[in-house]
């Protein structure tokens, strides 16, 4: 596995392993099939892991913190704070508003190194900013850790360049993960102006449009009953038919190059920067193999240009969320 370096000092594996997915969102999964992908990813070469204390809420850290402890010298786990969560709940649910106080932050931390079951979480993300608190004195708090020596590097999820600025200001931000993918390209411009800049990583989450972009997914009937694509604009019946057409574009020129479609999306996102490592999600050993195969593969500038014009954000029907979870994103 090649390998990508985010912010100054943290080297890891050019394709990450999203593992919300295993607990949280998509229906989840036998813990035991989990637990296989996971070391499976570690024997191809994966060291960089993503997870969050939402994601179910709790259980996917205690599932990743599990399967990886004898892998532990060997990975970077990063995992997310940043929600109020109501612990009677479960899944999205479980999230009541934002809270990225500072008393919170250590309170979260502390919880995650628990369930993880490690001395030190390698990247800790702010999941989302929160408007009730200035940037500067939630990363106040994180940098506390840092010093503390609970935590190794720091980053942001979905935040807008200005304050990433802020929050960099304050104590190096070392990675910042997004939704990014064909289909989905907010970041460009000034945010990852911004990031190349300051020498911040990119982490795009979602590389593969949350699977539509692998053209498994042909109907909602595709999604279990507790899927929460089902409640996502771009997965209506009618988008999903409507964008039906663009997938089936970047499938033919995949098998024009031997290749699976996500193996030619992952490549198109790994070709936009050096600076950028996905974390593409994968419950099942196939599907992370030719994920990971990805990370070797090298497109030319032309392909690189004509998928990017093909698939064009605004040639696909439906936006990436609903209203309420949009104003969350890029603050």
């Amino acid at each position: 596995m090649k390998s990508r370096k985010l912010g100054p000092d943290l080297h890891v594996s050019a394709v990450g392993l999203g593992c919300m997915g295993m607990s949280h969102a998509y229906g989840g999964q036998d813990e035991k099939e989990s637990i296989r992908t996971l070391h499976r990813a570690v024997e191809l070469g994966v060291t960089l892991f993503d997870t969050a204390e939402v994601y179910g809420p709790f259980e996917n850290e205690e599932l990743v913190g599990k399967a990886l402890k004898p892998y532990r010298d060997k990975v970077v786990i990063a995992t997310k704070f940043g929600f109020r969560i109501d612990e009677s709940r479960k899944g999205a649910s479980a999230m009541s508003g934002l809270d990225s106080r500072p008393e919170h932050v250590r309170e979260v931390a502390e919880a995650s190194l628990k369930r993880l079951g490690v001395e030190v979480i390698d990247l800790l993300y702010q999941h989302r900013i929160d408007p009730q608190v200035p940037i500067e004195e939630t990363v106040g708090a994180m940098a506390d850790l840092v010093k503390e020596g609970k935590v190794r590097a720091l980053g942001l999820s979905e935040a807008g360049a200005d304050p990433i600025r802020r929050a960099h200001a304050v104590h190096p931000i070392t990675a910042l993960q997004s939704e990014y993918s064909l289909w989905t390209r907010d970041p460009e411009g000034d945010i990852f102006n911004t990031c190349r800049e300051l020498g911040i990583g990119f982490v795009p989450f979602s590389p593969l449009g949350r699977g539509f972009l692998t053209g498994k997914i042909q109907k909602s009937d595709d999604f279990g009953p507790e899927d929460f694509r089902r409640t996502l604009p771009r997965f209506t019946p009618e988008n999903m038919a409507a964008n039906a057409s663009l997938v089936k574009v970047l499938e033919e020129m995949a098998r024009g190059k031997g290749l699976t479609a996500a193996q030619l999306a992952l490549a198109w996102v790994l070709s936009q920067g050096d600076f950028i490592v996905p974390i593409p999600g994968a419950r099942k050993i196939a599907h992370l193999e030719q994920n990971v195969a990805a990370a070797d593969l090298v497109l030319s500038r032309e392909e690189i240009e004509t998928l990017g014009e093909l698939l064009a954000p605004e040639k696909f029907a439906g936006k990436r969320y609903g209203d309420a979870a949009m104003s969350l994103t890029s603050r």
